[in-house]
């Protein structure tokens, strides 16, 4: 079976929720994990836990805006482990007005926050792996159903989902001839801290989300890392330029 196995990756937005789990478990496969977040105490507490199940980890708090600070995670994780087979750039945020407010409503800093992270951040990210993936790799991007369809009330958050995977198209054809595939997945509800943050600022629970899925349950992190781990292994090797849905059947619903 093909595996992640002695690869080199790097995961962004890896202190909690989807990133954490798929840090810990592809860790768990035998990877090699370089993980960055900008929440420190909870990345350390991560980095804990794999340390404690004897996996290979380095750590850089890292806010994705910055460009020089992404740079510089990536220039010291290939000193430390010599070079980058893949990269999992999952750092995003939904913003204070996602599901709440109309277009005419949007505050420009909140456009600018979410754009900032989910866009910027990402374009930062690409730019820093890419050279570093000197014998080719898999880079797995992070979109959203959001970046599918449209949905009211998430015009910033769904226009940032969506231009993840026009970045991820272009990349893909962009990369090919240097062995490199560029996909991105598209969860749905997902049961993470993040999806219970936006179901609050509704005034509901994530468990209210369960009836959107034909499978009639939430999606779970590690749903999401069985899926990474695929797309950056070798069993996946004929894939690029794809944006795949792993939300329990809801767009067909």
């Amino acid at each position: 079976m093909p595996s992640v196995s002695g690869k080199i990756i790097v995961l962004t937005g890896a202190a909690s929720g989807i990133g954490r789990e798929t840090a810990r478990y592809l860790a768990s496969q035998g990877a090699k994990v370089s993980i960055a977040d900008i929440q420190e105490q909870a990345l350390q507490k991560v980095a804990a836990e794999i340390e404690k199940a004897g996996g290979a980890i380095f750590t850089s708090v890292v806010d994705v805006r910055n460009r020089s600070q992404v740079e510089d995670w990536i220039r010291r994780t290939v000193d430390k482990f010599g070079k980058l087979d893949g990269a999992v750039n999952l750092a995003g945020v939904y913003g204070k007005q996602s599901g709440l407010a109309n277009i005419e409503e949007i505050e420009d800093d909140d456009w600018d926050f979410v754009h900032a992270v989910n866009v910027k951040g990402l374009l930062n990210c690409l730019r820093a792996q890419i050279p570093e993936m000197r014998h080719g790799g898999s880079i797995v991007n992070a979109s959203s159903v959001h970046g599918l369809q449209g949905s009211a009330k998430t015009a910033a958050y769904g226009a940032s989902k969506h231009a993840v995977i026009g970045m991820t198209k272009s990349a893909a054809k962009e990369l090919a001839p240097r062995g490199i595939r560029c996909n991105c997945i598209c969860p749905g509800v997902i049961d993470t801290p993040l999806a219970a943050r936006a179901a609050a600022a509704l005034g509901a629970r994530v468990d209210d989300f369960k009836g959107v899925a034909p499978l009639g349950r939430l999606g779970t992190p590690r749903d999401i890392a069985y899926h990474v781990e695929w797309l950056l292994s070798d069993g996946s090797s004929y894939i690029t330029g794809t944006a795949q849905r792993n939300d329990g059947g809801w767009l067909d619903y």
